[in-house]
């Protein structure tokens, strides 16, 4: 589902910008400040709906304009599908779909999946289990079209459980909520258990590649230990220390994918580099099933591309971003490096104090 088409208006230091794009390579080139991440990031908001660098709209608005306006063509199968956003400095927002007004972010997300890759993105592995399971939940939701409402479901009965647990005095109280919770947990935990199980030989096939020399273990947790006991039983057992904290401690928020090598935790073992490359594979493999499985194509943004790989390890990951067949977008200082690496025609945007330019 290539971005064909982007136009920008008022984001970060982007003025105005017209921008049209190669279905699967484009290098953005610039010096460091020049504007490089603000494109990637804007096309990152409007598939999402957020900043991956900011939660403040205000900060992301150009200086003294009143909002920003994204817009761009989606190729579907050969059908161009326009999408818009637009952010105000009140923090209102205005999604369109093929003209029309959309109510639900998730609504954008269906049309544009991307997967990000930043300098920061070891955090996926060394952070915590929240991030872990943003992972997780973004290929459940292209691969389940019941995850979105069910999860959605859960956690407005996890926010008025949460409530009640600071006000009620015995576990029947909260009998109202945890009935429904209890069966929407273990639907929604066997979406994630089915989805990561799947996913697991595509990861072990990358890994393969990037790291040879590891035999790395990877686990599903799916928020309490359901192989002793129910959730209802861990809701009534923890009541009294759930109602102490105000928050409940077991279910599927807590949920978390774990990763080991021998009886350590990867983060422990690997370098900055390996883990990077780590990440890479988790969402070159989740890529590659979105597109295997669900018959849709991801789009691809990665920031600073050669940090911390070494030449060979760049080339085998340039080898597998091609076999995917994906869109990508690449920042880099210097383009031709990239050119050789992926050795094929590349559409190049240069990028200088938020002006950009093609430079095929």
């Amino acid at each position: 589902m290539p971005i064909t088409k982007l136009v920008i208006h008022q984001f970060r230091n982007i003025h105005s910008a017209t921008l049209h794009f190669n279905k699967q390579i484009n290098v953005i080139t610039g010096d460091n400040g020049s504007g490089k991440t603000a494109l990637l990031e804007a096309i990152y908001f409007l598939g999402l709906g957020r900043s991956f660098r900011s939660h403040l709209s205000n900060r992301i608005i150009t200086h003294e304009h009143p909002e920003f306006i994204l817009f761009a063509e989606i190729d579907e199968q050969g059908v161009q599908v326009p999408i818009g956003l637009k952010k105000t400095r009140k923090g209102e927002s205005i999604l369109k779909i093929n003209t029309r007004i959309a109510t639900k972010l998730a609504d954008l997300t269906q049309h544009l999946p991307l997967q990000l890759i930043t300098p920061d993105s070891i955090n996926l592995l060394s952070g915590s289990p929240k991030n872990r399971r943003a992972f997780l939940d973004w290929g459940v939701f292209y691969h389940d079209p019941l995850f979105y409402q069910t999860w959605a479901r859960i956690k407005r009965l996890l926010k008025q459980r949460n409530a009640a647990l600071k006000q009620c005095k015995t576990y029947n109280e909260l009998q109202l909520w945890d009935n429904e919770l209890c069966f929407l947990s273990t639907e929604i935990s066997d979406q994630r258990q089915r989805y990561f199980q799947q996913l697991i030989p595509l990861i072990e096939k990358t890994i393969a590649d990037f790291l040879p020399e590891f035999s790395i273990k990877m686990s599903f947790f799916c928020g309490w230990d359901n192989t002793n006991k129910s959730l209802q039983q861990y809701f009534i057992d923890n009541f009294e220390r759930d109602k102490q904290l105000g928050y409940t401690t077991a279910g599927p928020q807590k949920a978390d994918i774990r990763f080991k090598i021998g009886s350590y935790p990867l983060a422990d073992v690997l370098s900055r580099g390996q883990l990077k490359l780590f990440v890479y594979a988790l969402r070159l493999a989740q890529g590659l099933f979105l597109n295997n499985v669900n018959n849709k194509k991801c789009v691809f943004l990665i920031d600073d591309f050669s940090s911390e790989l070494d030449q060979s390890k760049q080339q085998i990951l340039a080898k597998h971003i091609i076999q995917s067949d994906a869109q990508l977008f690449i920042s880099v200082i210097d383009k031709n490096h990239i050119e050789n690496l992926f050795e094929q025609q590349c559409s190049v945007f240069h990028v200088k104090h938020g002006k950009i330019t093609n430079i095929d």
